[in-house]
């Protein structure tokens, strides 16, 4: 599995011959629009009413909660009633390829309610609103992630050259976190199953956009 990131909350999951884009971004943000094929969309924030998507070649596109199993791929998303409204609605995702799970907490601005949190078991990677507010407060997320307990955790919605909105910068969110180790980014993930089992404690593994 390779996994690149584009800014915000979008990343490029690849497993074998299938591609998953999270959250397409829009050139409005100040930021590059990926532009490839891909087998599946998923989308943390979707607006009301729900318009004809047509940002890019795809075959299958998620924006909401149920249950998904898209060539071998295995998707769960969970709505964030507490937290959409008449004008959006917002959802989590669990991604499981290749063995690995995966979970997209996307636009989470709250902490997760009790009932979505116990079906978060044995995450492997954990992707991560780090940039703070809008989304969740920083002191938050970190005692989040450690209820959560991800092998690994990418951190999103940090502060990047070109991005028009205002963001924290992710040096915010690794002090948070008590990380004493300054973290290169890397221009992409490269992970198998067997990797997972030789980290013993929370990595976080930042991306390049």
């Amino acid at each position: 599995m390779t996994i690149a990131f584009y800014g915000e909350g979008c990343f490029k999951i690849q497993s074998g011959d299938s591609v998953i884009l999270t959250d397409p971004i829009d050139a409005q943000v100040g930021l590059t629009p990926p532009r490839f094929k891909t087998d599946i969309i998923l989308k943390t924030l979707t607006s009301l009413p729900i318009l004809q998507f047509s940002i890019l070649d795809s075959q299958s596109l998620i924006y909401g909660p149920g249950e998904y199993n898209i060539k071998n791929i295995d998707i769960l998303g969970f709505g964030l009633t507490k937290e959409s409204e008449g004008k959006f609605f917002k959802t989590i995702y669990l991604v499981k390829a290749e063995g690995i799970n995966l979970c997209f907490l996307g636009h989470l601005s709250e902490t997760l309610e009790p009932t979505i949190l116990e079906r978060l078991e044995e995450v492997d990677i954990l992707f991560v609103p780090a940039g703070g507010l809008p989304f969740i407060e920083q002191k938050l997320l970190v005692k989040l992630i450690k209820q959560i307990e991800p092998k690994i955790v990418v951190p999103a919605f940090f502060k990047i050259s070109g991005l028009k909105r205002k963001a924290d910068d992710l040096k915010t969110f690794l002090e948070e976190f008590n990380h004493q180790n300054k973290i290169e980014p890397l221009e992409k993930l490269t992970i198998k199953k067997k990797d997972l089992a030789e980290i013993k404690k929370t990595k976080i593994v930042a991306l390049k956009a």
